[in-house]
């Protein structure tokens, strides 16, 4: 996740050089806020897709040494 991050990143600071050379009010500084916004947009969905841990994981993860944590082997 954090691949796409550095490339929103790149894209943010590459739409403000477009629009401080061609001015805000340009297609070409408009279409490079809308590919910033279409990284947003799929970052979104992809953390959405990752799954959700349940509140027991989230407290093993905190506390692995619980007893509610603990695993057994055969």
């Amino acid at each position: 996740m954090s691949n796409i991050q550095e490339k929103i990143q790149e894209e943010i600071k590459e739409a403000r050089e477009v629009c401080d050379i061609n001015g805000k009010g340009s297609p070409e500084c408009a279409a490079a806020w809308d590919a910033v916004e279409e990284l947003q947009a799929e970052a979104s969905h992809q953390k959405e897709n990752e799954p959700q841990k349940t509140s027991l994981e989230q407290y093993c993860d905190a506390n692995p040494d619980a007893a509610e944590c603990r695993l057994y082997e055969d």
